[in-house]
């Protein structure tokens, strides 16, 4: 039976600190993924999960402690362990670059991967300890920030216990994932001291990787991936997304498209004999042979359907975006009234 790993990157967005944001506003936006129609975040989608009897995995970024103090952790943490979801650990040490106190000394980078061993064994020890000082088990599985990681990685990785690390992305290679593995096999394998469970996916056209997030894949997608790895025995099924990926680019509306995907997704999960969910803890490590799992070959009509669908989810946001500049508009003089009438009766 394939295991279905539903996991969320679940983090606090150093950009909106650099925007001037504070604690509560950036946890409001990145966390609870609230915008005025409501919360999108953490809450609706474990709401979402629950409702298909499924379990998602929280990959939580301790990080931001250093910057805004270790009770916004706890606050996130905290809800996912009362629900019985998993919470293991996840890193964006670009919140170094802000912190009062940096284990690593005097050296920053956008990514784990940028640092040497030692200060990557520090920085992962540090972060696993707040996680852990926040109310979560001891972390098992890791995945580094911006998938971000090189072998050293996971070196450190397994040298502080942990037994899986998911920073392995197909979509990244060259873009910050230095981790020495055939982005052509999806399936977990032993590697550097820790068993690594790449994110899955599918090529969408020759010699590119569509990785299943999201915000990134169709329904369409989503659904032949998820059958291509039932159907190759593979152990594990690994789809990801953000704590805030159900809002609009912006963060300002809910992401329709998103939700509609993510729904679509627990709901194959649910429905298919063949898939089993949960996350790290109870995941069978691989045989010592493992199975090779090959990437699902493209299909361009698949492609071009969802190229043609998100271009329609964007187009819709942005008509909304412009309905509300008219409504502001209307209500700021009466020539804004007339105008704002006629394309309100046309948009």
């Amino acid at each position: 039976m394939t295991r279905a790993l539903i996991s969320f990157d679940t983090e606090l967005s150093a950009g909106l600190y650099q925007r001037g944001a504070d604690a509560r506003a950036n946890y409001e936006s990145s966390i609870l993924g609230r915008c005025r129609e409501g919360d999108f975040g953490i809450h609706f989608q474990m709401d979402m999960l629950e409702r298909h009897g499924l379990t998602g995995v929280y990959f939580v970024d301790p990080m931001p402690a250093l910057v805004y103090g270790p009770a916004i952790i706890d606050a996130i943490v905290q809800p996912i362990v009362a629900r019985g979801h998993e919470v293991q650990l996840h890193i964006h040490t670009e919140w170094l670059a802000f912190a009062k106190f940096n284990p690593a000394g005097r050296l920053v980078g956008r990514n784990i991967g940028d640092f040497p061993l030692a200060a990557q064994k520090k920085l992962i020890a540090l972060a696993r300890d707040i996680l852990v000082g926040a109310g979560a088990p001891k972390p098992i599985a890791f995945r580094a920030g911006n998938f971000g990681a090189n072998d050293d990685t996971l070196r450190a990785a397994a040298a502080l216990g942990f037994r899986f690390d998911s920073s392995f992305n197909g979509a990244y290679r060259g873009r910050g994932c230095d981790i020495s593995l055939d982005a052509g096999n999806l399936g977990m394998r032993d590697h550097e001291g820790v068993c690594e469970v790449p994110v899955s996916g599918l090529m969408d056209r020759a010699n590119r990787f569509r990785p299943a997030q999201l915000c990134a894949m169709s329904e369409e997608e989503m659904r032949d991936a998820l059958d291509h790895s039932a159907a190759s025995g593979a152990i594990q099924f690994s789809a990801f997304s953000h704590s805030f990926e159900l809002l609009s680019r912006d963060r300002k509306v809910a992401n329709r498209l998103a939700i509609v995907r993510m729904e679509a997704l627990c709901r194959a999960v649910a429905d298919d004999p063949r898939l089993s969910s949960g996350g790290f803890v109870t995941l069978p490590a691989p045989p010592a042979r493992p199975r090779r799992i090959q990437v699902a070959a493209p299909k361009p009509l698949r492609t071009l359907r969802r190229v043609i669908q998100q271009g329609f989810g964007h187009l819709a946001h942005e008509v909304r975006y412009v309905r509300d500049l008219v409504a502001v508009t209307v209500n700021s003089s009466r020539w804004g009234k007339v105008l704002g009438g006629v394309f309100l009766a046309i948009a």
